[in-house]
């Protein structure tokens, strides 16, 4: 049986050419079981029609705030209660803004307002505007409050243009709202996962930073939302979509990355981020010139945020990873010890090793108090979900 049968999906259609997959969408919906309303924005009505998704839908679909008609001129409420999810697809750009401001200046926009229910939205706009600073800051300020993003995928625009913004299918959607019902192992419960690289300045145009691709940490996210767990990413300067359902803060330096794991409170922690354990003492405020044979960097330790987490007073369940070069059950055993963890997963990084840094495939070694288990080279993504289900199963054990 679906997760949708019987939801109340509202489904909130905003301006833009990719209107036309809303037609769709209600279908998709509907055929997982969901039932479905449509609330309109003016815009929208320049691309699509309000009597097609009334037809669709079965239910007359709402346009304007203040409507004397409805129900005791306060529908929008009885909308924003009635719903289980708002789903905006596809999503403006001037909407995404509108509602990172809390502005309450049309319907759709009052509805998030008003609702208890998840708020998902499907990006779609021209990839300019989606890469645009505006907008993902915007991203950033949305998913902070939990407001979860499908997409954008990336591919031919109806503008000619190629890149990322493009809305996601139909079903692509409706399978991903599905799986927001779906009860899963972590349902209930919060996971961080840290995941990239971190940036320490030299000067302006340089500064020290490592291999890793951030591809590991992120499938580690995905695996952990389709667990059913609310996924807090912490992000260093990655080239990666995020993953549906998960809550994404972009970082950069180390000392970002410890204030941004500080604000959130979680119940199993996952450091997959290759966090720079040095820092040069003195940042240069101007551009280092080439006017010298040799050049000293002094350099000061980060502060080593898993041990921190692992030792605050109210401690998740923390996972930690060790990359290394050489004797890798030694450090890992001894990283897992010195740290006071509850897990760590060991994996071979560097120019000899099949998987690793920037691969599609990587092998891990699983530590925990006088066990270990070993999962096999496969895709990140498939030994993220592996990795997931051990963390899971030991989880309970530690909290029965």
């Amino acid at each position: 049986m679906s997760a949708l049968k019987d939801k109340h999906v509202l489904l909130g259609v905003t301006g833009g050419i990719a209107a036309y997959k809303s037609a769709e969408l209600v279908r998709c919906l509907q055929r997982a079981g969901a039932e479905v309303r449509v609330v309109m924005t003016q815009g929208a009505m320049e691309f699509i029609t309000p009597l097609t998704l009334q037809a669709l839908s079965g239910h007359p679909v709402r346009t304007e705030l203040l409507d004397s008609e409805a129900e005791s001129g306060m529908d929008h409420i009885a909308l924003a209660r009635w719903a289980d999810i708002i789903l905006a697809a596809p999503a403006s750009a001037n909407f995404m803004s509108r509602l990172s401001e809390g502005r309450a200046d049309d319907l759709l926009a009052t509805l998030c307002l008003a609702t208890s229910a998840p708020i998902v939205l499907a990006p779609a706009m021209n990839q300019q505007m989606w890469l645009a600073e505006a907008t993902q800051h915007n991203v950033q300020v949305l998913t902070g409050r939990g407001i979860r993003l499908f997409g954008p995928a990336a591919g031919e625009q109806a503008c000619g243009e190629v890149g990322p913004g493009r809305m996601l299918e139909p079903e692509q959607i409706a399978r991903q709202v599905e799986a927001l019902f779906a009860e899963g192992p972590l349902t209930g419960l919060t996971v961080m996962v840290t995941a990239g690289p971190t940036r320490e300045a030299i000067d302006p145009v340089r500064y020290i930073s490592n291999r890793s691709s951030g591809k590991m940490g992120f499938a580690v996210a995905q695996a952990a939302a389709e667990a059913g767990a609310r996924v807090v990413l912490i992000s260093g300067p990655v080239s990666i979509a995020t993953p549906p359902g998960v809550e994404r803060v972009d970082i950069e330096t180390a000392e970002q990355a410890l204030a941004a794991v500080q604000v959130h409170e979680c119940d199993i922690f996952i450091a997959t981020a290759a966090i720079s354990d040095y820092r040069p003492v003195l940042e240069h405020q101007q551009k280092i010139k080439k006017d010298q044979s040799n050049l000293v960097l002094e350099l000061e330790r980060t502060t080593d945020i898993l041990a921190t987490v692992a030792s605050a007073e109210k401690t998740p369940f923390t996972v930690g990873f060790a990359a290394e070069t050489e004797n890798l059950d030694d450090y890992a055993l001894s990283k897992l010890e010195a740290k006071g963890l509850d897990m760590i997963a060991a994996n071979w990084v560097g120019e000899n090793t099949e998987g690793g840094f920037d691969r599609e495939i990587n092998a891990l070694k699983l530590f925990w108090k006088g066990e270990s288990k070993e999962l096999p080279m496969t895709s990140k993504r498939e030994l993220a979900r592996k990795l997931i289900g051990v963390v899971t199963e030991r989880y309970r054990q530690k909290h029965q």
